[in-house]
């Protein structure tokens, strides 16, 4: 019984051992360990007060700048909204001069689609790929914007992942039918009729009550003469 006993006692003993080789650690190294805390510490205070006053401030001064750029934009002046008007600063500027702000993460959607627009495409996918929201729509609209970059330089591969992926984004028969559309003609302009077909069939059958839902038989019906053929 006294064996038993012992092997009961041996992890209680091993526990009592491991607790008082971390009591030493501490003590002996209770300077190190004071000032790796505290360096933790600072470091956490400095980058809470960068964040609300430095980036704070720049935040302002970014929001007060862009909504001229975004007024060029909205009326089609695309050099003016990307490089200012000599009062107001443009996209470009928003983008170096406002680095860790919302409005910079903003320029960059703007900016890819001007340069989309002037087709200036590989350019415009730089830009659209720092770009992120935690809008659906704005993501998926962004990632369409891509498709179409992609396809104007040929790249048919990615322009259907991007394609893909912006009809995924947000589910639903307003948004998605339309990149849904595109990945389908891509899918024509790379000869895979078998995907297009099934892509155009996903518009018929899931997405009943969207624009693009109203035409779709007609290319269902030319997919597969061209198939049969």
């Amino acid at each position: 019984m006294a064996i038993k006993n012992d092997k009961k006692e041996e992890p209680i003993q091993i526990v009592e051992s491991t607790l008082t080789k971390t009591e030493m650690f501490i003590e002996n190294n209770q300077r190190i360990l004071t000032y790796i805390v505290g360096g933790i510490v600072i470091i956490i205070l400095a980058f809470i007060l960068i964040k609300k006053y430095y980036i704070g401030a720049k935040e302002t001064e970014a929001q007060n700048q862009i909504w001229a750029a975004q007024r060029y934009f909205e009326a089609d002046s695309l050099d003016l909204a990307m490089n200012g008007d000599g009062n107001y600063i443009g996209f470009n500027d928003i983008i170096n001069d406002y680095k860790w702000t919302n409005s910079n993460n903003l320029a960059k959607y703007y900016l890819g689609i001007s340069y989309l627009k002037q087709g200036q495409f590989q350019s415009a996918i730089d830009n659209l790929e720092d770009f992120s929201s935690n809008s659906r729509i704005v993501s998926a609209m962004a990632l369409g914007a891509m498709g179409d970059a992609y396809m104007e330089l040929k790249d048919v591969k990615n322009a259907i992942k991007y394609y893909e992926k912006a009809a995924a984004k947000y589910p639903n028969d307003f948004v998605s039918p339309i990149f849904l559309m595109k990945e389908a003609f891509a899918y024509e302009e790379s000869k895979d009729y078998p995907n297009a077909l099934k892509i155009y069939e996903k518009i018929k059958v899931e997405h009943y009550s969207s624009m693009e839902r109203r035409d779709v038989d007609k290319y269902i019906a030319r997919l597969k003469t061209l198939m049969d053929s």
